[in-house]
């Protein structure tokens, strides 16, 4: 990967042409982590939607719950991969890696969830997630009762349905502006 390619196919902004609150998250995410990764520069292009998309996903991936965080990235690498979404199968494998402590684990997930090395429970998690991602339409009791049956309640039904269903947006998004990988991903949590 090179890195005179674009990260999107929309203008991205620089961090001083940004307003305030944005660039101070972005700055703080760099801090953290070292890099700034692209979705937030791509995404800066439209400070509203910005600002919306970010709170829904925190209140998504960052509440207390019976969903462990490397779940909720286990949600959105099985359904990424479903969608093409280059993007959000690379950066959030690198979360899942670094959240299971497992090396191994993103790529199991993102290749086939059914044959990786996770729960009955996580698998059936899984299931769920897949059918609100790809055909929601069909989904029904059956499907809310098969998770019940692994211990998970209506609170983790609409936590798993929402993750499902915000990543879904965000591939499509994620595709539609060209938005490439930071290389620093690739690396995460695999040593």
């Amino acid at each position: 990967m090179t890195a005179d390619l674009p990260v999107s196919r929309f203008p991205v902004p620089t961090l001083a042409e940004m307003p305030d609150d944005i660039r101070e998250r972005i700055e703080a995410v760099q801090e953290k982590s070292g890099f700034i990764p692209n979705v937030f520069l791509v995404l800066a292009h439209r400070p509203d939607e910005f600002r919306a998309f970010f709170a829904y996903h925190d209140a998504l991936m960052d509440k207390p719950g019976n969903l462990t965080k490397a779940e909720r990235e286990m949600i959105v690498v099985a359904t990424s991969n479903l969608n093409q979404c280059q993007y959000c199968v690379i950066a959030h494998g690198a979360i899942l890696r670094i959240r299971a402590k497992n090396p191994l684990i993103a790529d199991q997930v993102a290749i086939n969830y059914r044959k990786a090395d996770i729960t009955p429970r996580q698998k059936a998690m899984l299931d769920f997630a897949v059918k609100v991602s790809q055909s929601a339409e069909a989904v029904g009791e059956a499907e809310i009762e098969a998770l019940k049956a692994h211990g998970f309640d209506e609170d983790d039904v609409w936590d798993i349905a929402g993750i499902a269903a915000f990543f879904a947006l965000s591939n499509r998004m994620a595709n539609v502006t060209g938005m490439r990988p930071n290389p620093e991903f690739y690396a995460m949590g695999r040593g």
